[in-house]
């Protein structure tokens, strides 16, 4: 592992904490602490959603939005565990799956019951896994933030 005060100077900082404000540290939403955007892959800094596609195809934006909308659910990503979101993409993945098994019954065309049994089944145990309920993100500011906001609308 990259020890961060040489990494920081061959990256052109200076070695010192706060000295370079291009050099700090950026807060990670996926990913180790400390690690430049550049220097992460495409899934881990959010740039892609999923590897070797480029997000436009239906199915892509349908697998997105599931997930986006279980984030949101949970709390938003900073408060999801890197597991709960790897989770949360299976069962994205297992949605959109039997989503599509299930536009084929309709359209009259047969389907592997057992499949979609199977999917079904899938679904449930992530979901208990993930957690159905709702969890409300706490918006309330802080005593400092609150005190701040009263004087700058005076």
């Amino acid at each position: 592992m990259d020890d961060p005060d040489t990494t920081q100077q061959q990256n052109g900082g200076s070695g010192v904490e706060g000295q370079d404000s291009d050099q700090e540290k950026r807060s990670v939403r996926g990913g180790i602490a400390g690690r430049k955007d550049y220097a992460r892959d495409k899934l881990t800094n959010g740039s892609k959603t999923l590897p070797d596609t480029d997000g436009r195809l239906r199915i892509a934006r349908r697998f997105r939005d599931i997930a986006a909308a279980i984030l949101v659910d949970q709390g938003g990503a900073e408060l999801c565990s890197e597991s709960r979101r790897q989770l949360i993409r299976r069962f994205s993945a297992a949605c959109v799956l039997a989503e599509d098994l299930e536009g084929r019954l309709a359209r009259g065309e047969e389907i592997d019951v057992e499949r979609h049994a199977l999917l079904c089944s899938t679904l449930t145990r992530l979901a208990q896994r993930i957690g159905i309920d709702r969890r409300a993100k706490n918006i309330t500011p802080s005593l400092s933030e609150y005190l701040t906001l009263q004087e700058a609308t005076e």
